[in-house]
């Protein structure tokens, strides 16, 4: 009710103490224009940690610039809200009943920002926010004069629906904190997923203890949860998802993405979780955010690009860690609020003048200062740090929605949605690819590179090549192949050796060789190479191939002889023969394994039949043929050709595919669920969680039945008290008192005093079964007197 004094009774008010951002004027004649600010530098978004500085940047690029009000100086009286509406209302007070007037308020957070937006059209006055999401805010009738460089978080709901629909998810559950901001947002968040036909199978709300919503969340088995609470209450959230197992592969967690980037390792004192803990339940989790730095390197209306804007903010907060500073995120934001304020009422400079007005005869019973400055704003359209700066018919600003995903402790970004357009656009894809081990897919296609290049020395002969050069030819045979051979199945059959040899050990021994080590895989690809580099160049000193010259009637042939052929072709086979007929005993042995550090090993599996098939048929198929030269070429380069092909197009198709039309997160989370040993290992939870659950609930039964017999044990001591009581006050009576009546009026034995005064409730008769087992009690027997000890 303070907040509702006249205005015109400001202008008597006592000048009160308040903080401002000085800058030195440019002139003695310059007029002083304040905004009032409220940034809440703690609470549910401490935004004003970064936020402010980064609006204290663009007022002293801003009073430095000559083009830009150079009449004018802006200042900035800021306070801070705690992101609390009670608290803001006190400050909100001082504002605007403190001297000097205030020709703009810049509220942060929603909460704060629907109190300010709400009270200021009492005051004329034009509310810019630059930390403000709520949908609720988006209502020209109740917030006539306000803006915002935040958009709604309305945004994100296109952008969840859009991913809802591409990985063909049809029931999704929420989790919400009671706040206007999140209520508003699910709202539409429900409407547009009725209009897209998934349901909403579960929802649930807390005010300020989320563990009876998130244990609910369990119950009824939600899989896909979109999470709607400010930071503080994010944590409160976690540390109970965490307790309940409610994370992992069989869970998608939808979250708002304007949390500091470790705001689950920040120490809180309202939860009992470790960091660790909180790390392992926040894994994996799906965030949407509006994008709140250009992208591309464009020089905006501050001059400054977004890299520059970085720098000077990391300059400004003085080293402090991005990620535990509030609102690094949405600074971009408050920079260009303060730049949107700036241009527009520079642009309101000169239709003030045609009108003999002047900004600095704002008062807060002038509307027609108020109406320049709503048409400039409403008008705006530049470049800033944050991107394109344009606001719609509510005031609200539209931009690109960044998807990211926390991966391995940070946050990855994997796409952005353009909701105007319906544009998904998926980023990098760098996890699926390393999970790959895309150096070791490197060396797979190097190999059959040189395996290919082996083909042209094969088919030339005597009439392309000197016989003096002819030798050299045969050697490039030779090394190429073996070559070849060790780059292309030496790598792949060391990721089907690796996979093996860790998934098909005992658990205790399989843990601790979970870690993977690039290196070991390296050196084991190395080491296949060296023994055929070893064995090649001992071959070529001891024993080098020979030319030899086949005269027939038709034709002169020459060819590479190798002496004592079947003793060195016997151990190169046999060498090369073992470790096909092992790599295709692994590829079997691993088909049902699923593991994310090398994702790709079922079609290292396929290859590996493919090159296991071909070399075991061609080898002695060209040992025979060697005679018939042209058959024996033909053979063995279709061969080389076929293997290497399919190897190529089983092992890198499917990554080219994911890449152009899927996100990494859904194919990784299809694999998984394609998998038996995947569905074995659900299998073996859910039963390990029942087993769990099973153990509390007995637990809980073995308290209640002992609480039960106490609860017995204490009625028939009541009893009998009751009894020898009762039995006493007889004895009295009789003794002071006339004889008794006859029998036929005496009390019916189930009769006791103050029975008809006072009438059981009926869910007491309901239960007093339950104690029926001892001493026969029933609704006719229990005393009124006992009735508070059972209810306790």
């Amino acid at each position: 009710s303070a907040l509702l004094v006249s205005p015109a009774a400001l202008l008597s008010c006592s000048a009160h103490t308040h903080i401002h951002t000085h800058t030195a004027p440019r002139s003695a004649l310059l007029a002083f224009l304040y905004i009032g600010a409220l940034f809440p530098m703690s609470g549910g978004w401490p935004g004003g940690q970064a936020c402010l500085p980064s609006a204290q940047m663009a007022l002293d690029l801003v009073n430095n610039r000559s083009d830009i009000l150079p009449d004018y100086e802006l200042e900035l009286i800021h306070y801070d809200s705690m992101c609390d509406p009670g608290e803001a209302t006190k400050l909100l007070y001082d504002l605007l009943y403190t001297e000097p007037i205030k020709i703009v308020l810049m509220p942060g957070c929603s909460s704060v920002s629907t109190l300010v937006a709400e009270a200021a059209r009492m005051w004329n006055l034009i509310v810019f926010s630059y930390g403000s999401s709520s949908p609720a805010l988006s209502n020209r009738q109740r917030f006539p004069t306000f803006f915002r460089t935040h958009p709604s978080a309305t945004l994100h709901n296109p952008t969840r629906v859009r991913l809802f629909q591409k990985w063909n998810w049809s029931k999704i559950a929420t989790i919400q904190q009671t706040t206007e901001v999140f209520t508003s947002t699910l709202d539409d968040l429900e409407q547009r997923v009725k209009e897209a036909q998934i349901e909403i199978s579960v929802r649930q709300s807390f005010l300020t203890d989320p563990a009876v919503a998130v244990k609910n969340l369990k119950r009824q088995d939600a899989r896909i949860i979109v999470g709607l609470f400010y930071e503080t209450e994010a944590r409160k959230v976690f540390c109970e998802v965490y307790k309940e197992k409610l994370f992992g592969k069989k869970y998608v967690w939808f979250l708002i993405g304007w949390y500091a980037d470790n705001w689950f390792k920040i120490k809180d004192p309202a939860i009992n979780c470790t960091v660790e803990q909180m790390t392992e339940a926040v894994e994996g989790h799906v965030t949407t955010e509006i994008v709140m730095l250009n992208p591309e390197t464009v020089r905006g209306a501050s001059n400054l690009t977004s890299q520059e804007f970085i720098a000077q903010l990391m300059s400004r907060l003085g080293g402090k860690n991005p990620e535990e500073t509030g609102g690094f995120q949405e600074a971009p934001l408050a920079y260009d609020a303060v730049w949107a304020l700036a241009l527009a009422l520079n642009k309101t400079v000169a239709p003030l003048r045609a009108k003999g007005r002047r900004l600095e005869d704002f008062n807060y019973n002038n509307k027609d200062i108020t109406a320049e400055i709503y048409r400039a704003l409403n008008t705006s359209s530049f470049e800033g740090v944050s991107g394109h700066v344009v606001f719609d018919a509510q005031g609200s600003r539209m931009a690109w929605t960044l998807i990211e995903q926390l991966q391995g402790g940070s946050y990855k970004k994997i796409g952005y949605y353009d909701s105007s357009k319906g544009n998904l656009s998926w980023y990098g894809n760098d996890k699926y690819i390393q999970n790959s081990q895309p150096y070791l897919n490197n060396i797979t296609a190097v190999g059959c590179v040189l395996a290919l290049a082996a083909v042209f020395p094969l088919g030339i002969d005597g009439h392309h090549v000197h016989r003096s050069q002819f030798p050299v030819v045969c050697q490039f045979r030779l090394w190429l192949l073996g070559l070849g051979f060790s780059l292309a199945y030496g790598s792949m059959f060391t990721k089907i050796w690796w996979v093996h040899t860790v998934f098909t050990k005992k658990d205790e021994k399989k843990e601790k060789r979970k870690h993977l080590d690039p290196w070991k895989l390296y050196a084991t690809v190395g080491g296949l190479l060296a023994i055929d580099v070893l064995s090649l160049m001992i071959w070529q000193i001891i024993d080098p191939l020979h030319v030899t010259v086949e005269v027939s009637f038709i034709t002169k042939l020459k060819s590479c002889l190798i002496t004592k052929l079947l003793r060195k072709c016997g151990v190169v086979f046999g060498y090369k023969g073992l470790l096909l007929l092992l790599g295709i005993f692994l590829a079997y042995e691993t088909k049902s394994i699923s593991t994310e550090k090398i994702n790709d090993h079922r079609a290292v599996g396929m290859a590996i039949y493919n090159v296991a098939v071909l070399c075991l048929i061609t080898a002695p198929v060209t040992m025979i043929l060697s005679s018939q030269q042209d058959a024996s070429f033909a053979f063995a380069s279709l061969a080389i050709v076929f293997s290497v092909y399919i190897t190529l197009v089983v092992l890198f198709v499917p990554k080219m595919r994911r890449l152009i039309t899927r996100g990494e997160w859904q194919s990784e989370q299809q694999d998984t669920l394609k998998t038996g040993s995947s569905t074995n290992n659900n299998d073996e939870e859910k039963s390990r969680q029942l087993e769990r659950e099973n153990r509390e609930l007995q637990k809980i039964i073995q308290e209640k039945e002992e609480r039960v017999t106490e609860l017995r044990s204490q009625l028939a001591e009541r009893q009998a008290l009751r009894s020898r009581r009762h039995q006493s006050s007889q004895n009295q009576n009789q003794n002071h008192s006339a004889p008794s009546p006859p029998s036929s009026q005496a009390e019916p034995p189930s009769y006791s005093p103050g029975t008809e005064q006072h009438s059981l409730p009926p869910s007491f008769s309901n239960s007093s079964n339950l104690y029926q087992g001892e001493g026969k009690l029933s609704r006719n027997h229990c005393h009124n007197s006992r009735l508070p000890l059972l209810y306790k």
